[in-house]
Formats: structure tokens, C-alpha cells, sequence
């Protein structure tokens, strides 16, 4: 029998039929209803789920489910790689009995992970939106909005007001939804509270307490004169802006997922820099290194292209003392697997 991994990776990414919940809660049915053997915070948003949703866990004493990965799929499930097959393993009768996809797959598989490992808490990070990803099908007591940017408009809507919608439906009416701050308020059918991570954490156990770190790779990664980030929107290149150690004289490694803003991100990134890297990651919605390089001519000084990912780390490194390696999560999940 194959792997966990091997045959996740031959799954389909996305619903042949459509986006929706019924498939998901199908295979839950069939697994005995995991998801409700723990209570959870659910955390929406456009960028830093992941680190928020790593953070809650670790505070409040739980795991968490985070995607993409970078290190390996077990990242995901917050367990080892060996944890991360046998997680697999229980769910995958079923998921092949419903046809599950992939994202639905691991979705279970985690929810079943963290039922057997007696979990009584959880953190758990929504995929793409809210409405119909396979999370929304936890009754998550807390919801965390971490912010709302324009992305995947195709599937959530051409407007921030869409995409907050879509999100924010997974709050239930006695849900405690945390925002950002108090534009999309008015989304919310219960309690709302301003704030983040942190106020999540306070409003789950009615106590304030310090955040303990993600612990995640990929997210303000420093490594001896290399910083490495999944910066995948405009906003969140200029959050890694404001953060990079300066001086910004660093030589960019960028791949960037096809339905992204790629000439807004390309802008800010010509601030750490002014020499770019093209390259493309494996996933397939990313962009051609070619097309990322056109993107980017005429905001960087030079512009080189490097189709393979550690190809293009290796030139960066030849050309600067410093490197940021930056634009997709995809990207660092490449260089990772080479390391």
C-alpha cells in the first residue's frame, strides 16, 4: 500500500462537483463524528492564520490544524510524520468510500487524530474561506478573523464585504467571533470583541493569558543572513516589510501563486531589494518564472530567472550577502524537501 503521503498527493486539491460541506460531514458520519469530541477555536482569514491558530493552541493546551505545510504533511496535524500516517490511515477507507478530495481528506483525518489522541481542545484553521470549506463543519464556541484581503475572488467574491461574509459563515449564533476591528461587525449573528490571537485565547477560557510562539517554519524564518516568509498578499508584504531587519538590501527569491496580486506584491517586495530571482514552485497554480520575471521588470534593477527553487536560493546566494525568500508557502515547502 502506498503511503499517507504518496497517496494523498494523488487526490484531487479541489471538489469536482463544487464547493460545499455535505461530502465532508458524509465521511465525518462515517468516522463517528470526531469534530465533536473536542471544543475549538476557528480561525478565518487572508493572511496568519496559521501562526494565529499555532499560537491559540499552544496557550490553551491543544493541537492545532494549520495548511499549507512546509517542513512535511505532518505539519499540518501538529504531530510527526509517523503520527501523520497513522492519522491517514484511519480515515482513509472512508474517504475513498465517499471520494473525498484531499483538503477533506486531511481535514478528517485530523479531527479523528485529535478525537484519539483525547484532545479536549483544539485551534483549527479554515483552507479557502469559510462558507464551504470542510471545516465549517465544527461548532467552534470562539472564531478568530485574523483580516480580510481580496483573494480567491473567483470562488468568494470581487469585495472585501464578499469575502468577509464568506468567512465569518462559519460563526454560529452563539459563537464569540474576534475581529481585527469593527468594519465587518455587522456580519456577525452573536458576541463580537476587537482584538486578536490573544483575545481569542481570553474569550475561549475567560482568562488572559500570555501567547505561547507558533513554532511554525516559513512564517519570519531567520536562517544566518536568510529570512524566508509565505507572504502571498500585498498586505502581507508589507507586514514582512515592516519587519525585516534592515538595511533592505537583500536579493529576492520570489515564486507567486497565479491568483494572486503578483504586480502588488512585487512592488513592495522591490523595497527589501533590488535584485529579484524568478522562480516557480510546484504547485500548480504558480506562476511561470518567466511570467513572475516580466512582472517584475522595471521595479527591480536586475531581474534573473531560475525555473527550479534551489536553483534559484543558490544564484541569490552567489549575488548578495543577504536573501529573502518570499511570495508562496509552496515555495518553502520546495527548498524544504531539498534541505
Amino acid at each position: 500500500m502506498r503511503s499517507a503521503v504518496d497517496w494523498l498527493e494523488s487526490l484531487s486539491p479541489w471538489p469536482q462537483d463544487g464547493f460545499g460541506t455535505g461530502r465532508m460531514r458524509a465521511l465525518l458520519d462515517r468516522l463517528g463524528n470526531p469534530q465533536r469530541c473536542f471544543e475549538a477555536v476557528h480561525v478565518v482569514g487572508t493572511k496568519g492564520k496559521s501562526t494565529a491558530a499555532r499560537r491559540i493552541a499552544r496557550t490553551i493546551g491543544g493541537p492545532s490544524y494549520t495548511s499549507p505545510h512546509v517542513s512535511g504533511w505532518h505539519e499540518r496535524l501538529d504531530t510527526d510524520p509517523d503520527g501523520f500516517e497513522r492519522a491517514v490511515a484511519r480515515v482513509r477507507r472512508d474517504a475513498e468510500a465517499v471520494g473525498a478530495t484531499q483538503f477533506e481528506t486531511v481535514t478528517a483525518a485530523a479531527f479523528a487524530d485529535f478525537a484519539a489522541r483525547g484532545a479536549a481542545v483544539a485551534a483549527v484553521e479554515a483552507g479557502l474561506g469559510g462558507r464551504h470549506d470542510a471545516t465549517n463543519t465544527i461548532d467552534a464556541r470562539v472564531v478568530l478573523l485574523t483580516n480580510v484581503g481580496l483573494e480567491h475572488t473567483a470562488v468568494l467574491g470581487s469585495t472585501r464585504e464578499a469575502i468577509a461574509a464568506e468567512k465569518l459563515a462559519v460563526a454560529g449564533p452563539h459563537a464569540t467571533v474576534v475581529l481585527p476591528d469593527g468594519e465587518f461587525a455587522h456580519l456577525v449573528p452573536g458576541e463580537v470583541r476587537i482584538g486578536g490571537a490573544a483575545e481569542a485565547v481570553e474569550a475561549f477560557l475567560g482568562e488572559r493569558r500570555p501567547l505561547a510562539d507558533a513554532g511554525l517554519p516559513g512564517r519570519l524564518e531567520h536562517r544566518d543572513g536568510e529570512v524566508r516568509d509565505g507572504a502571498h498578499t500585498p498586505e502581507a508584504a508589507e507586514w514582512l516589510l515592516e519587519r525585516l531587519p534592515e538595511p533592505h538590501d537583500y536579493v529576492v527569491v520570489a515564486s507567486i501563486l497565479a491568483d494572486k496580486d503578483a504586480p502588488a506584491i512585487l512592488e513592495r517586495l522591490a523595497r527589501a531589494g533590488r535584485t529579484l530571482v524568478a522562480t516557480a514552485s510546484s504547485n500548480e497554480r504558480s506562476l511561470a518564472a518567466e511570467a513572475v520575471a516580466d512582472l517584475a521588470r522595471g521595479r527591480f534593477d536586475r531581474v534573473e530567472i531560475a525555473a527550479e527553487p534551489a536553483v534559484a536560493l543558490a544564484r541569490a546566494r552567489e549575488l548578495g550577502r543577504r536573501v529573502l525568500v518570499t511570495g508562496s508557502l509552496y515555495l518553502l515547502a520546495d527548498l524544504a524537501r531539498g534541505e
